[in-house]
């Protein structure tokens, strides 16, 4: 079994420009292969190890939701009280004469209709704003504030904002800091002794910490990027930590002694909550803090900060699972390669093993598409071939970058919306749902 992973992501390594990457694998809960590959940082000969540190990007969320439900668990909170009612450093802005009520499940399940998707991080020696700041948008956050814009319950909308908020409403509950609660909760009762919400990174651990590299695998400038929204992007850990975190779910869900959270709360967390109308994997909707498939059957999430991409699944019944984590941004092709040749190994029952082949769009097709536009009565927008994606100017905007999905399709990482490509050659302009046709002016 796994025969040969670790060649095949040696390959992938070098194929996508990603320096270094570092995995684990599960089978009934136990840890079946741990294997690393390639260097911390390009250029340099340090190798990854099983102990290096890697951001978890977008995976602290369902750490951080499952630290909230011990709290649950303990009467302090509610999953569907007014989250304003416990707030006490911010509350959740009205929208004109309307206040709108968001609950933890709303939070947890990113259905509370809040904005801000994610977060770009800030560089070394920046100076980092508080959760307050982050919340409200105002300097030095690099992020617009965190509002409710669609009715909460109602539908999917993945919130980096909303997960901000709970992280601010632990704070004010407990009166420590994320962090420390973290720690406490989580971290240290499932033996995750590598992991850490430390941003900035700690200077001594630094030498353990893979360096952040971009889509042509040169290091980010200042090694990598920190981000002060711990509870959305702030994890530093290892694929042997992630693993843990996914049994110690699923102990919790058996009712396994000494879990940490009862059955039924984690049967909740890996109960579909909300459904994913255009999911982009086999995950088709949202628990509390988790992507599920299969009807909780399998859970997971990914994650993409600078320079660092990751993902994690496991399945609730038979304890199989992987994480694998790598040190740049092209690192999702390898990622999606990789757990699909151990889904394959291990055979995971309703798992696409299918290896993904990695999607390029032809410069000649990218050159055809840019130009110069009109979208509705009066936006402009200005459309560049570069790199393999699309970059878009709106009006006055700062330029945002479209990168491939696939099947004539590009998303932008900041904003929650899509270009497609039409049979004519021409642009579709997706966001919410709308399309607007794309009036090419030159």
């Amino acid at each position: 079994m796994l025969d040969g992973l670790r060649d095949e992501i040696e390959k992938d390594l070098e194929e996508f420009k990603v320096p270094g990457a570092s995995w684990a694998v599960i089978d009934n809960g136990e840890i079946v292969q741990r294997g690393s590959a390639g260097v911390l940082e390009a250029g340099r000969a340090d190798p990854v190890t099983g102990a290096t540190l890697f951001q978890a990007c977008s995976l602290s969320k369902p750490i951080a939701v499952f630290a909230m439900l011990r709290l649950v668990d303990r009467g302090l909170l509610d999953l569907d009280e007014d989250v304003n009612r416990r707030l006490t450093s911010w509350q959740v802005p009205s929208a004109g004469e309307w206040q709108p009520i968001v609950t933890l499940r709303h939070l947890a399940s990113h259905s509370a209709g809040l904005t801000v998707p994610g977060f770009p991080g800030y560089r070394q020696g920046a100076e980092l704003p508080t959760p307050v700041q982050i919340l409200d948008g105002v300097r030095p956050a690099n992020t617009f504030g965190v509002h409710v814009d669609l009715v909460p319950g109602t539908q999917f909308r993945y919130s980096g904002g909303g997960t901000v908020v709970l992280q601010q409403l632990l704070e004010d509950v407990t009166g420590t800091p994320f962090p420390s609660l973290l720690r406490e909760l989580l971290l240290e009762p499932l033996g995750m002794d590598a992991s850490d919400f430390a941003q900035p990174l700690p200077e001594e651990l630094h030498d353990q910490a893979a360096t952040a590299h971009d889509e042509f695998g040169r290091p980010v400038a200042g090694r990598w990027h920190s981000y002060p929204e711990l509870a959305a992007a702030g994890l530093w850990t290892t694929p042997t930590d992630l693993v843990a975190f996914a049994h110690g779910v699923r102990d919790a869900y058996v009712g396994r002694e000494g879990a940490l959270v009862s059955p039924d709360l984690a049967r909740e967390m890996l109960t579909p909550q909300v459904a994913i109308a255009d999911p982009w994997d086999a995950m088709d909707a949202l628990g509390l803090g988790a992507f599920l498939g299969d009807g909780g059957r399998r859970f997971g999430h990914g994650g993409s900060n600078k320079g660092f991409k990751c993902y994690l699944v496991a399945y609730r019944d038979t304890g199989q699972g992987a994480a694998v984590m790598t040190n740049g941004d092209n690192g999702s092709h390898l990622v999606d390669r990789a757990i699909a040749r151990i889904a394959k190994d291990c055979g995971w029952e309703g798992y696409a093993v299918e290896v993904s082949e990695r999607t390029e769009v032809s410069e000649e097709v990218l050159r055809a598409a840019a130009g110069r536009y009109r979208l509705g009565e009066s936006l402009t927008m200005e459309v560049t071939a570069s790199d393999g994606a699309l970059e878009v100017v709106f009006g006055q905007q700062p330029a945002l970058r479209f990168a491939t999905r696939g099947d004539g399709r590009f998303a932008a990482r900041w904003v929650s919306s899509e270009l497609r490509l039409t049979d004519d050659g021409g642009l579709v302009f997706v966001q919410e749902g709308e399309e607007t046709e794309c009036i090419r002016l030159s």
